[in-house]
């Protein structure tokens, strides 16, 4: 009994870190504050409470070659940079479905860089990603001027830029503690977003600055820390199936919080986009 209250236990963690991760688009939505300037909170503060949380247990963590790890960290500062345009711009539905394509490019990506096989099947899955990501964009007009269009591009240069963090990350894990891979991944972007929030100190209030705060310890600290801890007693596979409750979360949100709609088109290829991606990260 015990045991198979400690096996519901740490599902239950997956899917608390999935729903928080989810809540991202309403936070930023909610926020409204230029996407370097939420990049600074969502990175220092992770940086800042592991920082000090290494520092209090004197643990080594500048050792090995870093080298690696901080271009990874300065690709996922830029890929969250282009996360919260997406956020910002797009209706959180259509920018949680365009995000969940990264495991298509992470599976492309490691196929030729980590020479990982490809085989026929992941090349259809790959076809039915497209497909519902051409089926998304198809009732949204290419203009300058349509905020949704440039949001949900945005979205795929970060699911692109997250798949590549991934494929890195991936390759030097087993180096490194799966908090020390927490705090590489956020460190650098801390530091380059660091002028705009200084440089966008007026637009912040007590409030803003709280919710802020709140929201990235909560994503990058609660969230991950969370999904690290249970990744260590669950199965990889029923771990990472399970954060797809990420994507009805952030619907859900956007839905109830700022009446959003989707379109059948975008209900269609949304599916489309998470049946191709559970399949290829089942392989």
């Amino acid at each position: 009994m015990n045991i198979q209250r400690k096996i519901d236990s740490n599902y239950l963690k997956i899917v608390v870190a999935a729903i928080i991760w989810g809540s991202s688009g309403a936070f930023i939505k909610y926020l409204s504050l230029p996407a370097p300037v939420i990049s600074f909170f969502r990175l220092g503060i992770p940086t800042l409470f592991l920082g000090i949380y290494f520092l209090v247990r004197r643990e080594p963590i500048f050792r090995n070659n870093v080298a690696i790890l901080l271009v990874a960290s300065v690709i996922n500062a830029v890929r969250l940079f282009f996360y919260f345009i997406g956020f910002l711009e797009a209706p959180i539905g259509n920018a949680i479905m365009i995000l969940y394509t990264w495991p298509v490019f992470a599976v492309v990506f490691s196929h030729l860089f980590l020479k990982e096989a490809l085989p026929g099947i992941n090349k259809l899955l790959l076809l039915m990603a497209l497909a519902g990501i051409v089926l998304i964009y198809s009732d949204k007009p290419v203009s300058l001027d349509n905020g949704v269009f440039w949001g949900m591009s945005a979205m795929l240069i970060s699911a692109v830029l997250y798949a590549s963090t991934v494929v890195i990350f991936k390759r030097e894990s087993h180096k490194y503690t799966h908090l020390q891979i927490v705090f590489f991944q956020n460190l650098v972007g801390a530091l380059l977003f660091l002028p705009f929030f200084l440089g966008g100190l007026e637009q912040l209030t007590l409030h803003k600055t709280s919710v802020a705060s709140g929201y990235a310890f909560a994503v990058g600290v609660i969230g991950y820390g969370l999904f690290f801890f249970s990744l260590k007693r669950l199965k990889a596979s029923n771990a990472s199936f399970l954060t797809y409750i990420e994507v009805p979360a952030a619907v859900l949100f956007g839905v109830f919080l700022f009446h959003e709609t989707l379109g059948w088109n975008d209900i269609l290829g949304g599916l489309l986009i998470i049946a191709a991606s559970v399949l290829l990260r089942k392989k």
